[in-house]
């Protein structure tokens, strides 16, 4: 049965979020606009850091649950980009706060995700050796995940996903041509 103070807690963090930076949300405007009493607060959550830590570890797991195939490199990088589009000011007061890093771990681990998935699919009935699969999936995990940082620094702009699209479609056959040159010189 789900907690409704605790979802209550969640869902105004995340629209104070929307309105200005982590660094001017203190508990009390959150309890103050939630309408519960610090205690309450307290109670579910350690600190603000552990609040944003379960909000971005339950989108993470949401996300991949959303998604159990990949099938393109533009699926992946897309999906990836999914949960900050959503709240993209949110996200962009986290990415400009000293718990960067929380974010940060929630995109590697969906990156990680997407492209596991991606290489599951185009790795299916190919001989490729497990270093060369290893090293095609750190490429792309560490490509996604770049993408999305890069474009986040940049500000968030509109327009990534018709990037994504282009470059996609600029890059089509490299997977192919690495899996050829896989299975001609094997590990």
């Amino acid at each position: 049965m789900p907690n409704f103070t605790k979802m209550a807690i969640k869902a105004t963090f995340i629209k104070l979020l929307n309105e200005k930076p982590l660094s001017q949300i203190t508990v009390k405007d959150i309890v103050e606009e939630c309408g519960v009493n610090r205690n309450s607060f307290y109670y579910h959550f350690q600190d603000i850091p552990a609040l944003i830590e379960e909000i971005v570890t339950e989108a993470a797991d949401q996300i991949i649950a959303k998604y159990p195939t990949i099938d393109s490199l533009e699926t992946s990088l897309n999906v990836a980009l999914e949960f900050a589009m959503k709240d993209r000011r949110a996200i962009l007061h986290i990415y400009h706060s000293v718990n960067r890093d929380i974010f940060e771990q929630y995109l590697w681990k969906v990156c990680e995700y997407v492209v596991s998935a991606y290489a599951d699919s185009i790795f299916a009935d190919k001989p490729v050796g497990e270093r060369d699969r290893k090293l095609i999936a750190r490429f792309y995990k560490e490509e996604c995940f770049g993408m999305v940082m890069g474009w986040m620094s940049g500000g968030m702009k509109d327009g990534i996903q018709d990037e994504i699209s282009r470059l996609c479609e600029l890059r089509r056959g490299m997977v192919d041509e690495m899996i050829r040159r896989s299975l001609r010189s094997p590990e």
